[in-house]
């Protein structure tokens, strides 16, 4: 990690209307569409899990490597390159090649949060793009819906973080939805799960069929930033097999009980993993590029 390298006030004097302009955008498609903010938030991340926060998973296939987008984990799932396009396009009007795409990711995750109603934490700046991505990588370091505890222990401990701050941050599925089949199997064929909930959920996701069907990561307040992930769990109406891992008899039920107890520490902790995640890596100094077009390499 090079995270000293980088900076809140990286774009001060080079690109000062950065930041407001980011938010101005990311209000907007929210407010369009309150999923764009999970989908916003779980880009961030999927970039960053796969060789560090580079942008790399907006890159689109070339005929010298294959972008992440078609990995198993983001195939018919990531989305938001829309709006991560046109943040691009309006920075780039006001400071042409000053910044990142990675640091645009890393800014809208925020104010995605932020603007369903989570706490903002202070994002350090100054990452640049890579020039290439990691189809195998983005297969195997991003954690699976279907892991148990200690494989997602495991998967997250790779990337440095304790078990405390991977319980954190899977509440980011407070908000959010995802596609039936990466909760088929559980909803089906799982005894730690609440059965009324597993039978609303079977009308939107049959035993074979609607593989694209969503249901909310979170049914009590899917557009709203809060501890209510954790209240599910607790009730057993994890939708993900790796959600319900999380308050399963195991070491890590009594972070989510007192994240049910204290929702404002759930806020603070999910900020400060969100600055040690954003630290994953990046590319600073002569190292990389400002992409042109999020998409491509220049």
């Amino acid at each position: 990690m090079v995270s000293s390298q980088l900076s809140p006030t990286f774009y001060a004097k080079s690109c000062p209307f950065a930041l407001s302009t980011i938010s101005a955008v990311v209000k907007s498609a929210v407010f369009n569409e309150s999923r764009m903010g999970a989908s916003l938030l779980r880009l961030h991340f999927h970039d960053c899990f796969v060789q560090g926060c580079d942008a790399s998973v907006l890159l689109d296939d070339t005929s010298s490597f294959t972008g992440e987008k078609t990995a198993f984990p983001n195939a018919n799932s990531i989305r938001g390159f829309d709006v991560i396009d046109t943040i691009k396009s309006k920075v780039e009007s006001l400071c042409p090649g000053v910044v990142s795409c990675a640091d645009i990711l890393a800014v809208a995750a925020r104010d995605s949060v932020v603007a369903l109603g989570g706490l903002g934490w202070i994002v350090p700046l100054g990452r640049r793009d890579s020039t290439t991505a990691n189809f195998s990588a983005a297969n195997s370091d991003l954690p699976a819906p279907f892991l148990n505890l200690s494989d997602l222990i495991m998967a997250f401990s790779k990337k440095g973080f304790t078990a405390k701050e991977m319980v954190v941050l899977s509440g980011g599925h407070t908000i959010g939805q995802a596609r039936c089949t990466s909760f088929r199997t559980r909803i089906y064929n799982e005894t730690n799960i609440d059965s009324s909930f597993a039978k609303s959920l079977q009308a939107n996701c049959p035993s074979t069929g609607g593989d694209n069907n969503l249901s909310p990561l979170d049914t009590t307040s899917p557009t709203t930033f809060d501890n209510a992930y954790f209240k599910n769990l607790k009730n057993k109406k994890g939708l993900l097999h790796s959600d319900q891992e999380l308050f399963n008899g195991g070491s890590t039920d009594s972070q989510v009980n007192s994240y049910i107890i204290n929702a404002l520490s759930f806020k603070i902790d999910f900020g400060n993993a969100m600055i040690k995640m954003g630290n994953l890596s990046p590319l600073t100094g002569s190292s990389g590029q400002i992409r042109i077009n999020c998409r491509k390499i220049n």
